[in-house]
């Protein structure tokens, strides 16, 4: 009896022991899955490093990864703060973003003012659309996340026929014979591809520096943090954190969140321009489709639950996510080469921080 006294004794000690380890302050403070990711990401490189891979070009390729996925990461903040969860109706932006780039090369435009008139558009198509959008989530408080998801599949759906039946004339996006839009469209026939990343750029020791890219990411970063500073934007806080002592305060909640989602929306859609931008094309009909799962998987990763997060967990967390998949892909094809392993490291990744979450927050966890 007393042998297995003891025994339980030793293992009450062990469990201690590893809760006290949870709660060293940079654990507490970051988050393990974060600091696991971060050492994930470290081990990668390093591994990259040995099989003599050239570590500038990874890192420049990091560097504009992380900016071009920035700001749709960044459309996350404004949904989790209202108390909606995260915006897995993102497509709903992008489809805004995609629309306002259609037309604007439909009408002639090239170059910077083609960028400036889409970003225009595609601001005023996406808070139209985020308008109508945070009535829906209104009206079905408490399964937020899986309306959002729906809504956005079955715009993209929607939308699938659209660019089959618009009638754009342009041979920029047409097919060479029959009706309809182009799957994949180009940027550099309209002098659009890679603008924003080359204003300003500059190479520091062979690795390439988008500055026009980042200086948009963070001034987008900078924004969101002073709205969520002014009154709208504490109120916002207030009634998705504590909504019936918001209620109590005299707090119109249904407004707040209406207008949160109104702004992850517009950052969704200005945030496909700076993606298409930056890679040199744009992709219609099932493009969008799966884009929120990333932007979602970048916050989470940051260190952002589904009911809080800040400019901190999408900074941290979209450099940690984009820089795992693009130093993971190199190393993954030359230690299994004829696999897709980096793919599976993905998928993986990805959705398992997302469950993660949504599991945190059935249990309580905020």
């Amino acid at each position: 009896m007393s042998k297995n006294n003891d025994i339980q004794s030793n293992n009450d000690i062990q469990s201690n022991t590893i809760k006290k380890g949870l709660e060293i302050p940079i654990v507490k403070s970051i988050g393990l899955p974060t600091l696991i990711i971060a050492a994930f990401f470290i081990l990668v490189m390093t591994t990259a490093a040995i099989l003599k891979q050239s570590l500038p070009i990874l890192i420049s390729d990091i560097l504009r990864r992380f900016g071009m996925n920035g700001v749709l990461v960044l459309a996350m903040v404004p949904a989790i703060k209202s108390g909606t969860g995260p915006n897995f109706a993102l497509p709903l932006g992008i489809i805004c973003g995609l629309l306002a780039w259609t037309i604007g090369i439909e009408m002639g435009f090239i170059g910077i003012t083609l960028i400036l008139l889409t970003v225009v558009m595609a601001t005023v198509f996406a808070a139209v659309t985020g308008y109508f959008y945070g009535k829906l989530l209104n009206a079905v408080k408490g399964a937020e996340m899986t309306i959002a998801t729906y809504t956005g599949f079955s715009t993209v759906a929607l939308m699938s026929l659209v660019w089959l039946m618009a009638p754009f004339k342009s041979k920029q996006m047409g097919w060479m014979m029959g009706e309809g839009l182009r799957e994949t469209i180009k940027l550099d026939g309209v002098e659009a591809g890679q603008i924003i990343n080359n204003f300003l750029s500059f190479e520091i020791f062979e690795v390439k520096i988008p500055t026009g890219l980042l200086l948009t990411f963070f001034a987008f970063c900078f924004l969101v943090w002073i709205f969520f500073r002014t009154k709208t934007g504490i109120a916002i806080i207030a009634g998705g954190s504590n909504p019936e002592f918001a209620a109590a305060s005299g707090i119109d909640i249904d407004k707040n969140r209406l207008i949160a989602n109104i702004l992850s929306t517009v950052l969704g859609a200005i945030g496909i321009i700076l993606y298409s931008q930056s890679y040199g094309f744009f992709q219609l009909y099932s493009g969008p489709l799966m884009m929120a799962f990333p932007a979602v998987a970048g916050v989470l990763i940051g260190g952002a639950t589904a009911s809080k997060a800040n400019i901190s967990h999408v900074i941290i967390g979209t450099f940690l996510f984009q820089g795992l998949l693009t130093a993971s892909m190199p190393v993954a094809n030359q230690l299994f080469e004829g696999t897709d392993l980096s793919e599976i490291m993905r998928v993986v990744l990805q959705n398992g921080i997302i469950l993660y979450a949504l599991t945190q927050v059935k249990g309580g966890g905020k």
